[in-house]
């Protein structure tokens, strides 16, 4: 305790970020193991993992860098269809299934990257708004693109089509991805320790990044970009890095998900579900991870509930008031002084009881 009281305010909140993931799992792994967890909830592992990186990524972007980013579920879908074509070409080359696994999240986190770079080029010269609605195009670009795509597979390897099915295929070859059919029959190979794995490598590769010299000049462009700019700070290059590390990570998780389905469509990957994100880091607090984790995981969780699961058709429009009102509570001085004025007296009373 001594050793945690001694240590700087933002290694104490990471190392309690650590210690709240692992003790979840632990627990919930008990759980699971003694069947303590029903069979929906055993269910829901896999995606909450999921959500859960995709939050921590876009915090990245939203909360660190401080660009408004609408096109997440993008990199998300790019990772979820080229990881599990990935694990499905190579299932007879590697039956291991957690080697394919490995792959398939490596892969999903290398075609997002790359994505997110070529994204990053036209994106990253805009600020606010601008920023928010090209980035919402690309989103929908890239669900197009996905829905024209046909991906088979034979002896000679992978065959693609755009636009129409006119993939040919030699004797015992099949079709993977099948283009607004998406991916059917996906063999299940994601597992919830995966999912807490690639958590923790999310949470150190954000916090070494944040706490690093870039992290810091990140930080700077987000407070104030002139003053960045003025003291020789490369805004285009520290921005592509928060970017593209975030689209990333967001493939990474894509793969985890859709490796953890029966079947996935491009439609899945839309407009609300990069809305939905945003509402779990908007929720958690912008630039706080440890609120990310809380929040994605309970709003995945929540609408699966059974006191929950006849209000599933209107938990859009719940998110959408709920964000409404946290934006403007988070805008209004009035808001903030009320609850400055309540920290102080916290602070006030806490150093009147010391002796």
């Amino acid at each position: 305790m001594k050793r945690l009281n001694a240590m700087s305010r933002t290694s104490r909140v990471n190392f309690l970020t650590y210690a709240l993931v692992i003790a979840a799992f632990v627990v919930l792994q008990a759980l699971s193991m003694g069947g303590g967890l029903s069979a929906t909830l055993q269910g829901q592992l896999v995606p909450v993992c999921a959500y859960v990186v995709m939050a921590l990524s876009l915090n990245l972007t939203v909360g660190v860098l401080g660009e408004l980013s609408l096109g997440h579920a993008g990199f998300m879908s790019v990772g979820a269809f080229s990881g599990a074509v990935a694990a499905s070409a190579l299932q007879g080359v590697i039956p291991a299934s957690g080697v394919r696994l490995a792959l398939a999240m490596l892969i999903g986190a290398v075609f997002a990257g790359i994505v997110g770079t070529l994204i990053s080029v036209p994106v990253l010269r805009l600020n606010g708004d601008y920023l928010a609605i090209v980035t919402l195009a690309f989103g929908q670009i890239i669900k197009s693109i996905i829905e024209n795509l046909y991906v088979g597979v034979d002896g000679s390897g992978l065959h693609f089509s755009f636009l129409k099915p006119t993939v040919t295929l030699e004797q015992g070859g099949r079709m993977i991805l099948n283009g607004p059919m998406g991916i059917p029959n996906i063999e299940k190979i994601s597992t919830f320790l995966a999912g807490f794995l690639l958590i923790l490598i999310t949470l150190v590769i954000i916090f070494n990044l944040v706490n690093s010299r870039s992290g810091r000049a990140i930080m700077a462009l987000r407070d104030n970009r002139i003053a960045a700019e003025s003291v020789g700070i490369n805004v285009t290059k520290y921005k592509m890095m928060a970017f593209v590390t975030s689209a990333a990570l967001a493939g990474a998780a894509g793969a985890l998900f859709s490796l953890g389905q029966n079947t996935i469509v491009a439609a899945k990957f839309d407009f609300n579900t990069s809305i939905l994100i945003l509402v779990y880091v908007v929720l958690g607090g912008q630039g706080n991870m440890w609120g990310s984790i809380v929040a994605a995981s309970f709003l995945t969780i929540l609408p699966e509930s059974d006191a929950m699961r006849g209000l599933r058709d209107y938990r859009m429009l719940v998110y959408a008031i709920v964000l409404i009102l946290v934006m403007l509570a988070t805008n209004s001085p009035a808001i903030k002084g009320l609850f400055g004025q309540i920290l102080d007296r916290t602070r006030s009373k806490k150093g009147g009881n010391t002796p």
